[in-house]
């Protein structure tokens, strides 16, 4: 029987309940890893449970927000009591707060700031620590096009995501003498609970200019954050690589 590639190894999947997350968390499972979900919506990370339990590997359910401190302090002093290690640290939890940059308010800057930028540098922080103890982990932080096109009405969005991009080349500059590896995977257009809202003759254009000419699936990006998690990425840190179609070339 063939080994698992990530047998043996433990991974926290920030955001998971559903869309991206839910498709990595599963695919990390599938290979081997246990699992720690985490989610704001404990009822969506609860149904998630069966599904990892179904591959044979652990599961820790660690229900709260990255964006506050005292929510991800729980969440590793839980991890190091299961588990005693972390391995595998993938920063996807994230949202949106759309609006015009004139009508942007200070809350709608703020909310996104605390989960899609304060929240990588939490559960980076905590998770260095564990890793550096270690002499080895993989960090992988889920950025987006927007971060390298931009996007009318995504001001707060496309600057979180850009942070992200900058938090994540210069930790891997930070964190490779204690062989930790930290990537960025940028999504394009891809099928999700949050991009179900769009109208179809949006979708449609958007499809238009992606060269494969298709949307992209959660799938997609997980499979790429699998190999990011592995040993076959033994000489990868610092890289910004896109998922998209060729949406962005």
């Amino acid at each position: 029987m063939t080994r698992k590639s990530l047998s043996g190894k433990t991974a926290l999947v920030t955001g998971c309940g559903r869309g991206i997350g839910k498709a990595i968390a599963k695919t990390l499972a599938q290979a081997g890893a246990d699992i720690v979900i985490n989610d704001v919506d404990l009822d969506a990370a609860e149904k998630l449970v069966k599904d990892i339990e179904s591959f044979g590997g652990k599961v820790l359910v660690c229900c709260g927000s990255v964006g506050v401190i005292e929510d991800v302090n729980a969440m590793f002093s839980k991890i190091k009591s299961e588990f005693k290690h972390l391995d595998i640290l993938v920063n996807n939890a994230g949202i949106t707060r759309d609006n015009m940059l004139l009508q942007m308010s200070d809350q709608e800057w703020d909310q996104v700031m605390d989960v899609n930028l304060k929240g990588v540098f939490y559960c980076i922080r905590a998770a260095a620590a564990i890793m550096k103890e270690q002499g080895s982990g993989r960090i992988v932080n889920l950025t987006s096009v927007t971060a390298l096109t931009g996007n009318v009405g995504q001001v707060n969005y496309a600057a979180s995501k850009a942070g992200v991009i900058g938090m994540t080349k210069t930790l891997a500059k930070e964190l490779a003498r204690y062989q930790i590896m930290v990537n960025a995977v940028a999504p394009g257009f891809i099928e999700t609970p949050m991009t179900e809202s769009i109208p179809d003759h949006i979708k449609k254009s958007i499809i238009k200019g992606i060269p494969l000419g298709r949307a992209g699936s959660s799938q997609d990006v997980a499979n790429l954050v699998k190999f990011l998690s592995s040993d076959d990425s033994s000489y990868i840190t610092g890289q910004v690589i896109s998922c998209n179609g060729g949406l962005y070339i």
